[in-house]
């Protein structure tokens, strides 16, 4: 999908996959020693639920301990969703469920799942198949990453995790909602 959007050929992706591959495993180790003493890997600042989910399914399969009244549940729940799915393909909705959204949402902290259910908002109302909204997300979700990293390493050298504390009622927050619905709108412009 990416080499058909960026219009590349087989052989630069490859090339590039493993460029990508090599320098990941030559930076990972000391960036999440970074991130896990800034943060603490699973704690509140950096919560890591896909790490959480797989920590939980691995200690229940070992202790025989899995919570199997909400393996069921989900089950259920998938079952329900694709069930659900599969009348709205039938009648030819636009409006689908789709059920790892569903699942996606359920172990996603809100934070998270409310800044996907606005992006799939912005996608149903500018244009499901725009390339430009897609790679325009894409790169946000990069920037994300680095700046997470970026803030991370004075946390880091200092051991002062406090130096980026920012209250809910300050100026700078105020800042941070106008740029997020700037965000929002440039996203929606250039889908559109």
């Amino acid at each position: 999908k990416t080499g058909h959007l960026l219009n590349t050929t087989p052989w630069k992706q490859q090339v590039m996959q493993i460029i990508g591959t090599v320098s990941s495993a030559l930076t990972i180790t000391f960036i999440l020693n970074i991130l896990n003493s800034a943060y603490g890997i699973g704690s509140e600042s950096l919560p890591a639920p896909q790490a959480n989910l797989m920590k939980v399914v691995v200690e229940g399969v070992f202790n025989e301990d899995l919570p199997w009244q909400w393996i069921y549940t989900g089950m259920g729940l998938g079952v329900l969703v694709i069930c659900l799915d599969l009348i709205q393909e039938k009648k030819k909705s636009s409006f689908r469920l789709p059920v790892l959204a569903l699942a996606v949402g359920i172990y996603l902290p809100i934070g998270l799942s409310s800044t996907i259910f606005i992006g799939g908002l912005l996608s149903y109302f500018a244009n499901k198949r725009n390339e430009n909204g897609i790679l325009f997300s894409s790169g946000l979700i990069t920037g994300e990453a680095i700046m997470g990293i970026l803030i991370a390493i004075p946390i880091f050298i200092t051991s002062n995790p406090s130096w980026w504390k920012i209250d809910f009622l300050n100026q700078i927050n105020l800042i941070g909602y106008i740029v997020f619905s700037w965000i929002i709108y440039s996203i929606y412009k250039t889908s559109k």
